[in-house]
């Protein structure tokens, strides 16, 4: 299954600037926030990365962000060499039958888009 999103980089920033890090909180965990700070604060492309990747870590799923799949559910991480990684809690990981699950994100034009693949266990 394949989910793909597209968020514009000025929206997130938007949305950012009102509200600070409580916007972070609503569908950042503590790690994936850490991941965006740099020396100057937040780099907004990054956070409109990982927005675009949980939404279409849940198009993949075919559920949407809501009751069976919450933001943080979701967790973004990195590779050493800065790729983005995806996991799931162990408990979705289970409830939705899932083998392996993959991540890329991209950003160019003023949009981040990301793409997540999901391979589900044979019954």
């Amino acid at each position: 299954m394949i989910g793909i999103d597209i968020v514009s980089i000025e929206r997130i920033e938007k949305n950012f600037k009102k509200y600070n890090r409580v916007f972070l909180n609503r569908f950042l965990s503590a790690e994936e926030i850490a991941l965006a700070q740099t020396s100057n604060g937040y780099k907004v492309s990054t956070i409109a990365g990982f927005w675009a990747a949980k939404e279409a870590c849940a198009k993949a799923l075919g559920v949407g962000i809501g009751a069976q799949l919450k933001f943080l559910d979701i967790k973004i991480s990195k590779t050493s060499k800065n790729a983005p990684l995806i996991d799931l809690e162990p408990e979705k990981i289970q409830t939705f039958c899932i083998k392996t699950i993959d991540l890329s994100i991209s950003h160019d034009g003023g949009f981040a888009i990301a793409v997540v693949s999901i391979e589900r266990k044979s019954s």
